[in-house]
């Protein structure tokens, strides 16, 4: 498989940062390819879901009358954190620097 070119599937945008990925690291094993694959699909399911709620707005009201948060916000966090752990795990965000000592104990 050509690493550079992404799999079938993907919307423009996923498919666009796939190749960001590919030209910028090196992903070419196949356990690598799988993350930036689910990554990218977690890109795809997140921004679908945004759609989702943009469209019928942040809540929903239940058979019951209750107001409650759309489910597809809950969809949508749910493939951000995602999409940010499986960056994590690919190595390609750096953490930012903090020179802070670490907080030892509890409050004050």
């Amino acid at each position: 498989m050509n690493a550079a070119k992404p799999p079938e599937g993907l919307s423009e945008r996923a498919q666009a940062f796939w190749v960001e990925v590919v030209g910028s690291y090196v992903v070419d094993d196949a356990p690598g390819r799988e993350l930036l694959l689910r990554a990218c699909q977690a890109i795809d399911l997140a921004d679908s879901a945004r759609a989702v709620y943009l469209a019928d707005g942040l809540t929903v009201t239940t058979r019951l009358g209750e107001v409650r948060a759309h489910p597809m916000v809950a969809v949508e966090r749910d493939a951000r954190l995602a999409i940010a752990r499986l960056l994590r795990e690919l190595r390609i965000t750096e953490e930012p620097d903090d020179h802070r000592p670490p907080k030892l104990g509890g409050r004050r």
